[in-house]
């Protein structure tokens, strides 16, 4: 599975435009700028798409024309931004696309879906699990919400080679038994949202380092993530410290911080 990161930003990116924290001067000295978190795996799903996205995917040397099935958490608007649905429309014979996602998200979608457009719909909820196009994909709750519980969603997502991921953005900390639906899943790859560094009174639907770590060491407990897995941190907001000191503390939970435009291979053959 060849997971490509377009973004690996939080909602407002990575410096932020209008700021001049050590943090954001930094990523700018560095020329280090991080855009909406969002992934293509194997160039034919897409896991969230802000507005943002399709111009980044095009910045990185990818195309989106073999994108079959687009997998959504929630819709906020830097993870859906559904204009992307009108101007896949103006590309004759597009194929179908497969939008999965919360209900609330899909009906945020619908007023760009024009008459005769080859979109299918499907709305999911945590403990589904079903089959997009060749992958075994099942929805896990998040700790996050746009207006009401259970309108935001992870992904598990296993490809036809085997190889398995846990797409996790955005979401506070995990409840104890949230951990069952993961238990023994041994991901290749996690990508989990790390938005708030060391300012986690902000918000308790995003997580920071230490929330981050908690949730590292809660994962490694129930065999979710074991020494083969690449954890990799998005959804990083300037609320970080400079990446160097960032790095070092994500180091010493076997975590790194993703960049835009990377490409994480994961092989299950690894494991054997």
């Amino acid at each position: 599975m060849e997971v490509v990161l377009l973004g690996t930003g939080a909602a407002d990116g990575w410096p932020n435009p209008f700021c001049r924290c050590d943090s954001c001067l930094d990523a700018l000295r560095r020329g280090e700028v991080r855009g909406q978190t969002a992934a293509l795996v194997d160039d034919e799903l897409l896991i969230d798409c802000g507005p943002e996205v399709p111009g980044a995917a095009s910045r990185h040397g990818r195309t989106l024309a073999g994108v079959g099935h687009l997998l959504i958490t929630h819709a906020h608007a830097d993870h859906l931004g559904p204009q992307v649905l009108l101007s896949r429309s103006w590309v004759p014979g597009a194929g179908p696309l497969e939008v999965v996602g919360p209900a609330a998200a899909l009906e945020v979608c619908v007023p760009w879906i024009g008459p005769g457009d080859p979109v299918r719909l499907v709305p999911v909820a945590a403990g589904d699990r079903l089959t997009v196009g060749g992958y075994d994909v099942r929805v896990l709750p998040a700790r996050h919400r746009v207006f009401d519980d259970g309108d935001a969603v992870l992904y598990d997502v296993t490809g036809p080679d085997g190889a398995r991921i846990l797409w996790a953005t955005d979401t506070g900390p995990w409840p104890e038994d949230w951990f069952a639906a993961v238990r023994g899943a041994r991901y290749d790859a996690v990508f989990l949202e790390e938005t708030l560094g060391d300012r986690e009174d902000i918000s308790q639907a995003h997580l920071g380092l230490p929330r981050f770590e908690d949730l590292i060491r809660s994962l490694r407990s129930a065999g979710a993530v074991d020494d083969h897995s690449e954890i990799v941190a998005v959804h990083l907001g300037h609320h970080n410290p400079p990446l160097d000191q960032l790095a070092g503390r994500l180091g010493e939970h076997g975590a790194r911080a993703g960049f835009d435009g990377e490409v994480v291979n994961c092989d299950p053959a690894a494991r054997r």
